[in-house]
């Protein structure tokens, strides 16, 4: 409980973690507590559907609340709004938000079978903040992480990891666990947002009343730090 306190609480004033739990509900996360009434700023238009070629590349992002546009439409989280940013741009791809709330990085390699069924081109990997909130030993965190890109390899996609940080104040866990992404990154040649929630965690305009999750402008601005990578990915796909 020591080491819990402080993470919830940095994550209401500073730019690191986001993600939080409803689904995976435990007596150690009150504060994530939330009832399903709440809808933050949910009465916002929905934007029109895009019309994507059948044969456009499938890009599946593997998250967890952030990525599932927990409180909102998923038609307003970052995945869905990075989809309508490089379709405008003229780089089109298919949809598949596996995006499940409170989900750590054993949940996504433990479900990354299933979700691989649609034969993704290229997998999005936005877990790890919850490993960090419940203090996971950061061996089991970087075991998964390592174990679900060459799940992801061996399936035929290319994956793109989200970097991800925890609170400096907890010293040598939080260096250790802020190296853990670079390290896993360039160990396995993967493509890293270093920065993801850059712009968006701790700014509370960016955020809904609960000071973890993103608005609507919070999720844009996420797809906005992830841009460059996935459509440097696109490109490769398409020999651009």
């Amino acid at each position: 409980m020591t080491r819990r306190l402080p993470l919830l609480t940095f994550l209401v004033i500073a730019p690191t973690l986001l993600a939080c739990s409803d689904a995976e509900r435990t007596e150690t996360q009150p504060a994530r507590e939330l009832g399903d009434g709440y809808g933050g700023s949910t009465d916002a238009a929905a934007p029109a559907a895009l019309e994507i070629a059948h044969d456009a590349p499938l890009v599946l992002f593997l998250g967890d609340s952030i990525t599932a546009g927990l409180h909102l439409s998923v038609d307003l989280a970052w995945p869905a709004a990075l989809q309508r940013i490089l379709e405008d741009e003229g780089v089109p791809f298919r949809l598949q938000n596996a995006g499940v709330s409170g989900d750590t990085t054993a949940g996504g390699l433990s479900r990354a079978d299933w979700v691989l069924r649609s034969e993704p081109d290229i997998v999005v990997i936005e877990l790890g903040a919850n490993d960090g909130l419940r203090a996971v030993a950061l061996t089991d965190t970087e075991a998964n992480l390592r174990a679900l890109v060459k799940k992801i390899r061996a399936a035929g996609a290319r994956p793109l990891l989200m970097g991800m940080n925890v609170p400096t104040n907890l010293g040598e866990y939080a260096e250790d666990f802020a190296a853990l992404f670079p390290r896993i990154a360039e160990d396995l040649d993967v493509p890293l947002v270093p920065r993801f929630l850059e712009g968006v965690g701790g700014v509370p305009e960016m955020n809904l009343p609960d000071g973890l999750h993103p608005t609507r402008e919070g999720h844009e601005r996420l797809a906005t730090n992830a841009r460059s990578a996935l459509e440097s990915e696109l490109a490769a796909i398409s020999g651009r």
